[in-house]
């Protein structure tokens, strides 16, 4: 990968649409695309065993106008990371992110997730081993601790140990993930989230880039976060159930892109036709994209109408770009072609 592209990457992180799983697909990601051209996108988690023993290809497809893309892998065995690395850099990512921050108990059990916080030094194994195997960049993401260690002290030898490995971005969910008592639903809302520890870190660790994600709700919020001092903001549910009030103006006013035009919902919904129709035409179903279109205009009138016009129809036999159209209709100003 070129230097270019490298900066490019880092500059996109200013703002991410965090990995999530069912969500962030890659229907979802073509459609956060044409709401934001520069904003960091990521997969869902896909774990290290099911490309190199599974050979679970498909879970990379994507299309090329979804980057700058990041792969998040999920594992803790470094060789197999590498191979998985790899196998994603060949596929075309820009970036390969190891989740350290996941709670679920699926990835407990698989020893990768959050539970990796009590392991730093095989985490920092897994990132030599995944940097000594592609020329992308590698990332992590992580919590600020589990369950009883304490965070002031577990998470700047965190850093470190990933740092020392060559790790030069890190995404901090400001939380704790509490592996035991807690659901990871539970998990997302309920441990405090302490933001000026994550800056404390960027000031401890000034060359690392360190983006700050849990509870960012506006992209208000994230320019504060920003201006603060921190180099990047991931945002989570908000960026999916209220799509455009995260990214359509994010080009202009996150990425300083003052000749870029604010995202019309309406505009993105329409350019989203074609990619229906070739997904219809491959044997998809409507509804596996437009789920990830419902909340593009939430909060403004017909909001209800348009989730309501799609949510019901895009299952129905048959249902294709039309149904997209019929649910413009409902919202007041946005006029269907």
């Amino acid at each position: 990968m070129t230097d270019h592209k490298k900066v490019n990457v880092s500059k996109a992180a200013r703002l991410s649409v965090a990995p999530m799983m069912d969500w962030t697909d890659r229907h979802c990601r073509y459609f956060h695309r044409l709401l934001s051209s520069q904003t960091l996108l990521f997969t869902e988690m896909v774990t290290a065993p099911a490309l190199v023993r599974g050979g679970a290809m498909h879970l990379l497809d994507h299309d090329t106008a979804e980057h700058p893309l990041a792969l998040q892998l999920g594992g803790s065995d470094p060789e197999e990371l590498a191979q998985a690395a790899r196998i994603g850099a060949e596929a075309g990512y820009d970036e390969i992110n190891l989740n350290c921050g996941c709670p679920s108990d699926r990835v407990q059990s698989g020893t990768f997730g959050a539970v990796l916080m009590t392991d730093p030094g095989r985490v920092a194994e897994c990132v030599a081993a995944m940097r000594a195997t592609v020329d992308v960049e590698v990332t992590v993401k992580c919590r600020i601790g589990v369950d009883d260690q304490d965070p002031e002290y577990v998470l700047p030898e965190f850093l470190a140990r990933i740092i020392a490995a060559g790790c030069e971005r890190a995404t901090i969910h400001a939380r704790k993930a509490w592996l035991k008592g807690l659901s990871p639903k539970e998990n997302r809302d309920i441990p405090p989230l302490d933001y000026d520890l994550v800056f404390r870190m960027k000031q401890l660790f000034p060359n690392l880039h360190i983006s700050i994600n849990g509870g960012v709700t506006t992209l208000e919020q994230a320019q504060a976060l920003l201006e603060g001092g921190l180099d990047g903001v991931m945002i989570g549910r908000a960026g999916y159930h209220q799509p455009a009030e995260i990214l359509c103006k994010a080009d202009r006013d996150i990425f300083g892109q003052a000749e870029a035009a604010v995202t019309d919902p309406a505009e993105a919904a329409l350019a989203m036709l074609p990619y229906i129709e070739a997904h219809l035409a491959s044997g998809g179903r409507l509804h596996q994209v437009t789920r990830h279109m419902l909340g593009l205009f939430a909060g403004r009138p017909g909001a209800r109408q348009w989730r309501r016009t799609l949510s019901e129809g895009a299952t129905r036999p048959g249902a294709g770009p039309e149904l997209v159209q019929a649910a413009l209709l409902q919202v007041p100003g946005a006029v269907a072609a």
